[in-house]
C-alpha cells in the first residue's frame, strides 16, 4: 500500500511538466504569431488544427491504455511526437505557408491526448479510499501548469519579443518528455483484458456493449458518456462551456491591448486564471467529495460566466487581472468534479477511454470556439467576446441542469469510489 501511495508525487510531478508545455502552447502561439504577424487573430485557426484531432485520437489512446499490458512505450513515443511537433510549430507559425502550420499543429492535436490519458492510471495505485485527494491533486497539476505554461511564454514574450514566447515551453516539454519513463506505468487491473485488440463488449458497463474493431475503440466511450446520466448531464455542460473557453487565450491578448496594455499582459491574464483554478483546485481536494459534484459542477459554471462577464467593463489591466482570478477559482472546483465524477460513475475498465473520449469532445469543442474567435474578433471585438464566452457557462449550466433532472433510466455503474 505505501508503494503505491508514493507512485502519486511521482506521477503528479512528471506529468506536471509535460502538461505545462501543453497549457503553454496556446498562449505561446498567440504570441509568436502577433510578433510575427501582428494579427494574433489568426493564431485562433493554428489553435483548431491542433485541438480538432483530438476528437478521435483521444478516444484511441484511452482505449489502448485501457488495456495494453505495458504503456510505457507507447507513451514515451506519443509524448516524443507531442514535443517534437510543438517545437517545429513555434518555429514555423507565422513564418511558413499556412497549410504547411496547419498540418504540423494536426500532429499535436493527434499525440497531445497521452498528457490526459496518464490520469486514467490514477485508480491502478491510489487506494480507493484517497481517490478524491488524489482527483483534486490531480485537477491542481493542470491548474499549476496552466500558470507556469502561459506565464514563462508570457514572460519570455516581455523579455525577448513574442517570437521567443515558445521557447521555454519547448524546454519544459523536452523534459517532461525525458522524465516520463520514471512515471508508475500498472498494467491492468485484474479480470481486466490487456490485450487492444480483445473485445470490450465483455466489459461490464452500463449497458454499452459495442463489438470488435475500430467501432469500439472510438464509440466505446462515448457510449457510456450517453447512457450514463450523470455522464451524460456533466459532458453537455462542460462540453458546451468549452466552445466558449477555446477562446479564452486570443481573447486575453485582445482584451489586453483593448485596456492599453501590452499584448504579452495576455498571457499574464492566463496566468492570473490558472492563479485562480489552483486555489479552487486545492481547496476542492480538501472539502469537495463526489456526492456533492454535481452541484458544484453547476454552480462552478454559473460563477465562472459571471466572472467572465465582468471583463465587459474591466477599466484596466488590474480590474481585468482580478477577474480572472475569481473566474479561475470558479472553474477550479468544476475540473475536479468533473474528474471525480468520471470516476464514480465510469466501468473501471472503461475510465481511460471515457476521461479522453469527454476529454476529446471537450478539445473538439475548444477548436470549434477558437475558429469561432479567429473569424468573429473584428465584428464584435474584444468586449462581444468575453461575453460570448460567458454566454457559452451560462448556456452549459443551464443544459446540465435540465440532463440531471431527467429520470435515470440506465443501470448503476459499479465502480470504485472510497467517499461516494
Amino acid at each position: 500500500m505505501t508503494g503505491r501511495t508514493a507512485a502519486l508525487p511521482l506521477h503528479l510531478t512528471s506529468a506536471t511538466l509535460l502538461r505545462v508545455s501543453a497549457e503553454g502552447v496556446a498562449t505561446a502561439l498567440v504570441l509568436t504569431v502577433q510578433a510575427r504577424t501582428g494579427n494574433a487573430a489568426t493564431a485562433g485557426y493554428l489553435q483548431t488544427a491542433m485541438t480538432l484531432p483530438y476528437v478521435l485520437s483521444g478516444p484511441l489512446i484511452g482505449h489502448a491504455l485501457d488495456r495494453v499490458g505495458r504503456p510505457r512505450r507507447a507513451a514515451v513515443v506519443l509524448a516524443a511526437g507531442y514535443t517534437v511537433a510543438t517545437a517545429v510549430l513555434l518555429a514555423v507559425a507565422g513564418r511558413s505557408p499556412i497549410v504547411l502550420a496547419l498540418l504540423v499543429a494536426a500532429v499535436i492535436g493527434v499525440t497531445e491526448p497521452i498528457v490526459v490519458a496518464l490520469t486514467s492510471l490514477l485508480p491502478r495505485f491510489v487506494p480507493a479510499g484517497r481517490l478524491s485527494r488524489a482527483y483534486g491533486l490531480e485537477a491542481s497539476s493542470y491548474n499549476l501548469a496552466g500558470i507556469a505554461g502561459p506565464g514563462l511564454a508570457a514572460g519570455l514574450a516581455s523579455l525577448a519579443g513574442g517570437q521567443y514566447a515558445g521557447v521555454a515551453i519547448i524546454a519544459v516539454g523536452v523534459l517532461g518528455l525525458l522524465t516520463l519513463p520514471l512515471l508508475p506505468f500498472p498494467g491492468p487491473p485484474p479480470g481486466k483484458d490487456a490485450d487492444p485488440g480483445a473485445d470490450p463488449g465483455a466489459d461490464k458497463d452500463a449497458g454499452a456493449r459495442p463489438g470488435t474493431g475500430w467501432f469500439p475503440m472510438i464509440a466505446g466511450g462515448l457510449l457510456v458518456l450517453a447512457e450514463v446520466r450523470v455522464l451524460r448531464a456533466l459532458t453537455a455542460a462542460t462540453t458546451l462551456a468549452w466552445m466558449g473557453f477555446g477562446g479564452v487565450a486570443v481573447t486575453a491578448v485582445l482584451l489586453a491591448e483593448h485596456i492599453g496594455a501590452a499584448p504579452s499582459a495576455g498571457g499574464q491574464l492566463l496566468v492570473a486564471l490558472a492563479i485562480g483554478s489552483l486555489i479552487g483546485s486545492l481547496a476542492s481536494s480538501r472539502w469537495l467529495t463526489p456526492k456533492h459534484g454535481e452541484p458544484v459542477m453547476i454552480a462552478g459554471l454559473v460563477a465562472f460566466g459571471a466572472s467572465l462577464a465582468a471583463l465587459a467593463v474591466a477599466p484596466s489591466l488590474a480590474w481585468a487581472t482580478a477577474a480572472f482570478v475569481v473566474a479561475g477559482v470558479s472553474e477550479g472546483p468544476v475540473f475536479a468534479a468533473t474528474l471525480m465524477l468520471r470516476q464514480r460513475e465510469s466501468p473501471p475498465e472503461r475510465l481511460g477511454q471515457v476521461n479522453t473520449t469527454a476529454g476529446s469532445l471537450k478539445i473538439g469543442a475548444s477548436a470549434v470556439g477558437a475558429a469561432l474567435t479567429a473569424a468573429s474578433a473584428a465584428a464584435i471585438g474584444p468586449v462581444g467576446l468575453v461575453l460570448a464566452i460567458a454566454a457559452f457557462q451560462f448556456a452549459g449550466a443551464a443544459v446540465g441542469l435540465v440532463l440531471l433532472r431527467v429520470p435515470a433510466g440506465e443501470k448503476p455503474v459499479d465502480a470504485v469510489q472510497g467517499d461516494s
